[in-house]
């Protein structure tokens, strides 16, 4: 790039132009001092300064910047801004004797605007500028027409224009050319001075990430990495390990958007005082991260605290309607239990504990293998997919056909035989799929302290995943291991009779209103085509079940309300899924981008991230979001209610999330002049909360200037 070519000569020429200050410094007259009439308002002022107080014979360039000195709290934006902002650009049409103006770049500072990292400058910045002349020697007119975008709490777009004429007389101004000459030496070189270089840079397969290793000739000390991949190309905060004495340097990078495929990728590495700007050749192979000791284990007693939250997550878990219905299947097995002795009963629960914790287990092993893969992952994900909600479906129906009475399904009365004979090992298949079952059904539910805890896991290593994961299908587990530890509490049960039929019903009304949910949310994950078709797979496998039962009028009749009861849920959901429901709140679409738009426009913006499969997200937006108060206050003007659907999978979504250390939801935060970065508002909404958290992000502590 020509410019960093440019860059390099102007720091030569700095170095030259320090030894002239010095020489000419008494000869120098202030009065004269060369430099524009100033811009000003609240948020920046700003002024052309140039070194020589005029052109001097033979001249054929000038040293010039743009000096802008920002208001308390306000920024301006690097030339590359980050995911939003805009770069200041200057149009020098009406000047005179200017044949080319070249534009230099100080090192940037990472600061967090509406949540979102960006690259810029605050309190006072110089802009060098290294004019060269049409005419050598001749007089120059510069006429800088100057756009300029600063943001603070709000964000606002400057326009002006800075004039300054020079004629031909010789002398510096010593303090412009050592303003600008300090400013000339923040610019990025090319690793030469600095002693940085660029080891290796690899972007994940689907461009969620870019890892990066630098190498520093002296330790470094406080680094940052900038990475440039032209317009419309953003990256989160940096996660950044130093090693071998600090000279080693490791970066992995979050992509929040990016617009091209194979980008020309140059990395600015800051340290202090020193910086380089650098092209980055992509490498097949990720480097991997230095080894440090804090980065294995994490601090034990932290580990425990969230470990704790876990435990309490998953227990609660057991009252939320996702797993309940599966909890009354156990419940109904426990009944035909009681009879067979204590150490049955205790040895069945202590089965049912293990396969919850067994699918917790797999899903831990599952998620350490996906991150390594660099996958995106998630709490609740697997309801993304199809296939996982067509068998969950499938295995529902057959469940609540059975429990209707539409069939039975038992061993040969040989291997009855057996099992009898082994005594206590009968049924302990059922008994681990029961507890296997009731965690895959939880996945999608969420509970307090759940994303606490999972996003801690998901955000560490493999040990915080498999200890946090561990803990929650312990609290999960924890209904069973209680009756394993205590199995005479089963005797406090009410003793067989014909109220168990009434029960059973029951039972199966709840499996069939959760098989009901699993096929609204296949409609929106797979479409209508599919989930009718595995809806037609389910009533075929319940009627050839029943096949051999066909004289039990009961099972029969079972058999055909399921079918019934499928056919017309399945009308009724595909009706309910096509874009003509009208929603009590009006929606937005989901575009990050737009959040910092909106409220640099003095708005308030409410994000909802929900999805089909949430019943959590479901309960918020029945109970709180669709009702008043907090109806009214979100369709309020000035407020934008934007909803980020996570149904299917969604990278965009995904990154948002990560962005709070978040892996699952619901998720709901608000924006506003007054919460330019965000207010997370708790998994389990309430109107107080959603209306305390409106009201703050729409106060104003700053007013823009004019």
């Amino acid at each position: 790039m020509l410019e960093y070519v440019l860059e390099k000569f102007f720091r030569v020429f700095a170095s030259r132009l320090i030894l002239l200050i010095c020489a000419s410094a008494g000869l120098a007259n202030v009065s004269n001092a060369a430099e524009s009439e100033s811009f000003s308002n609240t948020a920046v002022q700003a002024r052309l300064i140039v070194a020589e107080n005029g052109v001097g014979p033979n001249a054929m360039s000038l040293s010039a910047g743009l000096h802008l000195n920002l208001g308390e709290g306000w920024k301006a934006y690097w030339r590359s801004p980050g995911e939003v902002g805009t770069p200041p650009s200057i149009d020098w049409t009406g000047s005179e004797n200017v044949a080319e103006v070249n534009l230099l770049w100080p090192a940037p500072q990472r600061f967090t605007a509406f949540g979102i990292e960006n690259f810029g400058y605050h309190d006072d910045v110089v802009l060098p500028l290294r004019i060269t002349l049409a005419e050598p020697g001749a007089p120059v007119h510069l006429n800088a027409n100057v756009t300029l975008l600063t943001c603070s709490i709000v964000c606002v777009p400057q326009e002006f224009t800075l004039t300054l004429a020079l004629p031909r007389a010789s002398g510096v101004d010593a303090a412009a050319a050592a303003l600008i000459s300090s400013y000339v030496k923040k610019v990025p070189d090319d690793g030469a001075e600095s002693g940085i270089s660029i080891q290796s840079a690899y972007f994940d397969p689907d461009m969620t990430a870019l890892t990066l290793a630098a190498r520093s000739e002296q330790p470094f000390d406080s680094p940052d990495v900038f990475p440039e991949l032209g317009a419309g190309t953003a990256f989160g905060k940096p996660d950044i390990r130093l090693g071998e004495g600090s000279h080693l340097l490791w970066a992995r990078l979050p992509v929040l958007n990016v617009e091209t495929d194979l980008p020309d990728l140059w990395l600015t590495v800051t340290d202090g005082e020193r910086s380089a700007s650098l092209f980055a050749e992509l490498t097949d192979e990720a480097p991997k991260p230095p080894f440090t000791l804090d980065r294995v284990l994490p601090g034990v007693a932290e580990l425990a605290w969230v470990a704790a939250i876990a435990f309490l997550g998953g227990l609660i878990l057991n009252v939320m309607p996702c797993v309940l219905p599966v909890l009354s299947i156990k419940l109904s097995s426990t009944m035909k239990m009681r009879d067979q002795g204590r150490g049955r009963i205790r040895m069945g629960f202590a089965v049912s504990a293990l396969g919850v914790l067994a699918f917790m287990w797999t899903l831990a092993a599952l998620t350490i293998a996906a991150r390594g893969l660099g996958m995106t992952v998630g709490w609740g994900l697997q309801f993304q997919n199809p296939v996982f909600l067509a068998v969950m479906f499938l295995i529902l129906a057959v469940f609540s056909a059975n429990l209707f009475g539409a069939f039975e399904i038992s061993v040969p009365s040989s291997l009855q035989t057996r099992l009898a004979r082994a005594g206590r090992g009968k049924g302990y298949t059922g008994d681990f799929a029961t507890g296997a079952f009731a965690a895959v059904l939880a996945t999608p539910c969420s509970a307090p302290f759940l994303g606490t805890a999972v996003a801690f896991a998901l955000a560490g290593g493999a040990l915080d995943i498999a200890v946090i994961f561990t803990a929650l299908g312990l609290g999960l587990a924890f209904p069973y291991l209680l009756v394993a530890a205590f199995p005479a509490a089963i005797s406090h049960l009410p003793k067989p009779g014909r109220w168990m039929l009434w029960l059973k019903i029951l039972l199966g009304l709840a499996l069939v209103g959760t098989a009901g949910w699993l096929f609204w949310v296949l409609i929106g994950v797979g479409g209508v085509r599919s989930a009718l078709a595995v809806l037609a797979l389910s009533a075929i496998l319940v009627t050839i079940l029943s096949f051999n039962r066909l004289s039990a009028g009961i099972r029969l009749s079972g058999a055909a309300v399921m079918t019934a009861l499928a056919i017309v849920s399945a009308g009724y959901l595909s009706e309910a899924s096509t874009p003509n429901v009208t929603l009590a709140t009006e929606w937005t679409a989901f575009d990050r981008g737009e959040i910092a738009k909106l409220v640099s426009r003095g708005e308030v913006v409410f994000v909802d991230v929900t999805a089909d499969w949430c019943l959590t997200c479901k309960a918020n937006k029945a109970l709180v979001l669709d009702r008043e108060p907090v109806l009214s206050a979100i369709r309020t003007s000035g407020v934008t209610a934007m909803q980020a659907d996570w149904t299917r999978p969604d990278d965009s979504i995904s990154r948002y999330l990560e962005s709070f250390d978040r892996y699952g939801i619901p998720f709901n935060a608000v924006y506003g002049p007054g919460a330019p970065e965000g207010i997370v508002l708790p998994e389990l909404l309430s109107s107080e909360a959603v209306l305390s958290a409106l009201e703050k992000a729409a106060e104003r502590s700053v007013a823009s200037g004019d």
